[in-house]
């Protein structure tokens, strides 16, 4: 066992479980967990939890790794995120989820800049305007560790304009009928914030973004690196040396040093459609597909589309499908819809690709990984720790600690456990049917 001051975890609220790494001062998993818990989709415009897991599943993940006596905990969640509190900090409305029709603003923007947590709150105040409080995932689960409800500025950077930079606005967030003070507190990233109940000497920072979390540990810094996270949301960020602009895209700054910037941004083709296409396949999808040429095409949205279509109305097609396809054949063809939209941002941003890095629960697809190399053409390096989120929080939890000094120290915790290189006759036949999709997509 590592020495005790070494020991940090980092947990993950996702989509379809909360994880948690406890990991030592050089990035190697010394304990994990998984808790999984089940999302909602009502209507198909409508994305939700019950939130309850955002405090239940941190408290037994931290249980399952506690052994390890770690000196910091840091929890990363999805945003934006959303529900309303009872003065016991129990969630009492559902949990808002990133693309729930309720956060819908008509803005293209990300999430720090369309409003889509302004109008949750509107909605969530609506439903339960007597409630004690109105908290982000990250602020749940801080509460449920340590009976502090507090977010972290990066996370309230993704409540703009209800976060102006300092603090939370209070005409705004009044104007969405609530005060600040049913807001979680605001401190800086990197910090510790509480004590952690249960754990002697084990301090908690105050949260962080599950994608950010991924991007600082996955090794994806110099530009001409693409960071691809497979998770519930496909997220694809090329690395690029100064801003650049596209239609539909984003830039953003990256934390490796050299003012480099990330380029891409969230689209529905992860995940989320990849493990609905495999419900509706069954079983018989596992078989193996042999003809590189016969292989229908999907297009990847069965709720909507964010980058770089920002359309909710758009919906899922599989196209040139015959009586000779499979199962297989049709799973195949969605790991290449979600390869597809990595192709189609990496053609989009001006500064070149020469290798893709993968983070996620999806490394562990082969399938998926390959069509990625296949479709793409690049080299795909998958991350040896899929939890990248969960990790990268593990290395927040240690600057809490005090532990580290600066997140770019992070990139010495990346590892990556393999390299799948594009096979050429599933890359021809991949490139026909990548024009079919761009002229069908969009």
């Amino acid at each position: 066992m590592p020495a005790v001051s070494e020991v940090t975890v980092g947990i993950d609220i996702g989509t379809s479980s909360v994880k948690a790494l406890a990991a030592d001062g050089d990035g190697r998993v010394v304990a994990r967990a998984r808790v999984p818990h089940a999302f909602r989709v009502p209507t198909p415009l409508r994305f939700e939890h019950d939130a309850a897991a955002w405090c239940d599943g941190p408290v037994a993940a931290l249980e399952q790794v506690g052994a390890a006596r770690p000196r910091g905990v840091c929890v990363a969640a999805m945003v934006p995120s959303l529900t309303a509190v009872d003065a016991a900090g129990r969630p009492c409305t559902p949990g808002l989820l990133y693309g729930d029709e309720r956060g819908d603003t008509g803005s293209a923007g990300s999430p720090a800049e369309s409003g889509e947590l302004a109008a949750f709150l509107r909605w969530t105040a609506r439903e339960r305007p007597d409630a004690h409080g109105y908290w982000m995932a990250q602020a749940v689960a801080n509460h449920a560790l340590s009976g502090r409800a507090v977010i972290s500025t990066t996370v309230a950077a993704t409540a703009y304009p209800l976060f102006d930079w300092s603090a939370w606005d209070p005409q705004r967030v009044e104007a969405c009928g609530a005060r600040v003070g049913q807001l979680p507190d605001i401190e800086a990233s990197g910090r510790p914030v509480a004590q952690v109940r249960g754990h002697e000497g084990c301090v908690l920072e105050a949260g962080t973004i599950d994608a950010f979390g991924e991007q600082l540990v996955a090794g994806a810094d110099e530009p001409g690196d693409v960071l691809v996270i497979l998770g519930t949301t496909l997220i694809v960020w090329a690395v690029v040396p100064e801003a650049v602009e596209a239609d539909g895209y984003f830039c953003v700054p990256h934390t490796a040093p050299g003012g480099r910037w990330l380029f891409g941004g969230p689209s529905n083709a992860g995940g989320l459609f990849v493990d609905w296409a495999r419900r509706l396949l069954g079983d018989a999808a596992g078989a193996p597909v042999t003809d590189a040429a016969r292989v229908p095409v999907w297009v990847p949205y069965p709720r909507g589309e964010r980058v770089p279509l920002h359309d909710r109305g758009r919906r899922a097609q599989l196209l040139d499908l015959d009586l000779t396809h499979g199962p297989a054949a049709a799973l195949r063809a969605a790991y290449e819809a979600s390869a597809f939209v990595v192709r189609r941002t990496i053609e989009a941003c001006p500064a070149p690709a020469r290798r893709i890095v993968v983070s996620g629960g999806g490394t562990q697809v082969p399938g998926w990984v390959q069509a990625i190399a296949d479709v793409t053409g690049l080299p795909v390096l998958p991350c040896a720790v899929p939890e990248g989120a969960a990790l990268g929080a593990a290395f927040l939890a240690r600057m809490a600690a005090g532990l580290e000094t600066s997140m770019q120290d992070a990139a010495r915790w990346a590892r990556h456990d393999r390299e799948v290189t594009p096979r050429p006759d599933w890359a021809a036949a991949a490139d026909e049917r990548y024009a079919r999709f761009a002229a069908a997509a969009g």
